[in-house]
């Protein structure tokens, strides 16, 4: 029989070959599930998107960085817009100025 271990790395069978639920985290006071933390966010000014192809170019580009989990871009027109990118961790500003760069765009200054 193997050992249960820790809740990663546990059988999800038991000896009969039914599925054993996962241990979720709880709070000590509420013995609720806890909450997952909040993702790092982070909004860039980008100068040049006029249309929701431009906005997709760049959300394509920003989630190919590695560590970014979403990038969401508030459109204006004509102006410089606001990108906010979701990450698992601190993403470099170098990595996300190639990334809008290479999609044809450019960071505008703060």
């Amino acid at each position: 029989m193997a050992s249960a271990g820790c809740a990663c790395c546990a059988s999800t069978q038991d000896g009969s070959g039914q599925d054993i639920p996962a241990a979720v985290p709880t709070t000590p006071e509420t013995d609720e599930p806890e909450a997952p933390a909040p993702a790092p966010a982070t909004t860039y000014r980008v100068e040049g998107m006029t249309c929701g192809h431009c906005a997709r170019a760049v959300t394509a580009a920003l989630e190919a960085v590695d560590g970014v989990r979403a990038a969401s871009i508030e459109l204006v027109p004509g102006s410089v817009c606001a990108v906010t990118v979701t990450s698992d961790r601190p993403v470099p500003f170098d990595s996300v100025r190639a990334a809008v760069e290479d999609a044809g765009y450019s960071l505008a200054p703060s």
